[in-house]
């Protein structure tokens, strides 16, 4: 399998339409129809469901797609992490990132570390623990920032300095809106919308105690953006962590009792890594011993 086939395979899947998608990767019809045939005799199954006028993903093509998305992904991370110039730090570092504030200080020691290194670039994927640690995995993603309880067992892993406060989000002319905090006994009869990782529902429900067995969760959810919108047209109030951003027609009200959760920012146990994640993590730790030793 080549990648340039890979390639071809993935603008045709694209595009739904071998002739346009030919015409995109510049090259003639009939050699793109040979090259996905013969992708197709290479693996043994059938890719696409032909007609007069566009083709289909099969379910294998769907598997296929997503592979093949992974491994241009993985050549093109694998290309960046050997580019150099004149011996300065170059390449790309990915990163894995939850939603939360402590993507304020990575963010903040990414600008740092550019003014020092510019021909570093960082790629940033937003999305939960699970997602985050199969992409560390598969070697696609060098660090991932991820909100405890998470299994680090089989990573290497610094410590971020800000613990997340979790807070429910509600409509600005909610009841709740007027509360300086919430309880659990507050949010019975209230539709809920939670976090969608399952060590993260325990914790919620050890908070809640006795009264979990009355709570109504109406929609669950992984990125921050998707309760918001849910908040704001009425499906319910989401229990989320407190951000430093601002979004019209909601607020923010602290959980009682205080309900906090630690941050990690992981890396694969004695894999290889480039030049430039090594030296990225090693001023994130200095950067952090420093705010800790101010801390004493």
């Amino acid at each position: 399998m080549e990648l340039r086939v890979l390639k071809y395979f993935l603008m045709t899947a694209r595009e739904e339409n071998i002739t346009k998608a030919a015409g995109l990767l510049h090259i003639t019809q009939p050699t793109l129809s040979r090259q996905l045939m013969q992708l197709e005799d290479e693996l043994g199954v059938k890719l696409f469901n032909r007609s007069n006028h566009n083709i289909k993903l099969t379910e294998d093509g769907m598997l296929l797609r997503r592979r093949a998305q992974e491994i241009i992904s993985l050549a093109e991370k694998t290309k960046e992490e050997f580019s150099g110039s004149n011996g300065e730090l170059a390449g790309e570092v990915s990163i894995g990132c939850g939603e939360t504030r402590n993507m304020n200080f990575l963010s903040a020691r990414i600008a740092q570390f550019r003014e020092q290194n510019p021909l570093v670039r960082f790629n940033i994927f937003t999305a939960n623990a699970d997602d985050i640690k199969e992409r560390i995995e598969k070697g696609l993603i060098d660090l991932g920032l991820m909100m405890e309880p998470v299994d680090i067992s089989r990573y290497e892993f610094v410590r971020m300095p800000m613990r997340e406060q979790w807070a429910v989000m509600v409509k600005e002319d909610s009841p709740l809106a007027q509360k300086e905090f919430v309880t659990p006994q507050d949010l019975i009869g209230v539709p809920l919308i939670f976090v969608y990782r399952r060590p993260v529902k325990n914790e919620l429900a050890n908070w809640f105690g006795k009264y979990y067995d009355n709570i109504e969760i109406a929609a669950t959810y992984n990125l921050v953006l998707n309760a918001v919108s849910m908040v704001q047209n009425g499906v319910g109030a989401a229990i989320c962590f407190v951000m430093d951003n601002t979004y019209p027609g909601v607020k923010l009200i602290p959980l009682y009792p205080k309900l906090d959760t630690g941050a990690v920012l992981v890396w694969k146990k004695e894999q290889p890594a480039s030049a430039a994640s090594v030296k990225f993590v090693e001023d994130v730790k200095k950067c952090i011993s420093g705010i800790s030793d101010n801390a004493i």
